[in-house]
């Protein structure tokens, strides 16, 4: 399996037009097999094409320009709470196969789009990657969170994938692998393993530099971005992609990207 996960900051960026063309850019050339993204926006007033999904929705977008390539991918998406007024903000999956089912649901005590708080997983069950697999694009709240306390939605997240027998948890978990005793200590205590630990190879770690929206003090390097799973993994390679090295940048975070397969 090749894997991709980005927080794409999504009609937030400079340049953006040039930008979602190097996300088109790797992907084509990389066909990931899997593809998490956070903070996939659609403007709230866009027509409505399918569903929920409205014409400038930015995982619709690059899966129409990866079309134009002759790279096909499938799509599910639904949306968290509004940003910025204008957005609606969610999470998305992409697959080169087809989805055997999808479903999402808040994790988050609040459930209201108004709140910026609410948080929304998108599942997906797919069933050509060695095994079938589900896949979680994730993108939760903080620890120190006193309105929104991100154990909760932790626990909520765990909850449904002990129903799986072999899942992945992608996203933007926003808690630093960095520090101990908080986030990520907890899902790895509860059984969770890191495939960046898991690689025979690694390139880089950290996917945010600085300060961001939703760490406005922040000064460090954070590594919040994550590949998790449930089950006995083989991976190859772990990096971060996007970070001006590895990719040009394109987000506020790094993506990062993975090629892996189960034991």
């Amino acid at each position: 399996m090749n894997i991709l996960t980005l927080n794409c900051h999504a009609w937030l960026e400079d340049r953006q037009q040039e930008k979602i063309d190097s996300i088109v850019e790797r992907i084509a050339s990389e066909e990931y097999d899997i593809i998490a993204l956070q903070e996939v926006n659609q403007h709230k007033e866009a027509p409505l094409i399918d569903g929920l999904i409205r014409e400038n929705n930015f995982a619709y977008v690059l899966v129409e320009r990866l079309k134009e390539q002759g790279v096909d991918y499938y799509m599910t998406w639904d949306f968290a709470h509004y940003g910025y007024d204008i957005y609606e903000e969610g999470v998305a999956i992409l697959s080169r196969t087809p989805f055997v089912s999808t479903e999402s649901f808040f994790v988050s005590q609040t459930t209201d789009p108004n709140d910026y708080k609410s948080r929304k997983i998108v599942k997906a069950v797919l069933d050509g990657l060695d095994a079938p697999t589900a896949i979680y694009s994730c993108h939760l709240g903080w620890w120190h969170d006193a309105d929104e306390p991100v154990r909760h939605q932790l626990d909520e997240l765990l909850r449904r994938v002990e129903d799986d027998d072999r899942a992945l948890l992608l996203g933007d978990f926003n808690n630093d692998a960095f520090i101990r005793g908080e986030g990520y200590d907890y899902l790895i205590e509860h059984g969770l393993q890191d495939l960046f630990h898991l690689a025979t190879e690694r390139e880089g770690d950290a996917t945010v530099q600085g300060k961001i929206a939703g760490w406005d003090e922040n000064k460090q390097a954070l590594r919040i971005d994550l590949m998790l799973t449930n089950a006995p993994i083989h991976v190859s390679r772990h990096a971060v992609v996007f970070d001006g090295e590895n990719g040009p940048v394109v987000s506020d975070h790094a993506g990062v990207e993975a090629t892996a397969f189960w034991r």
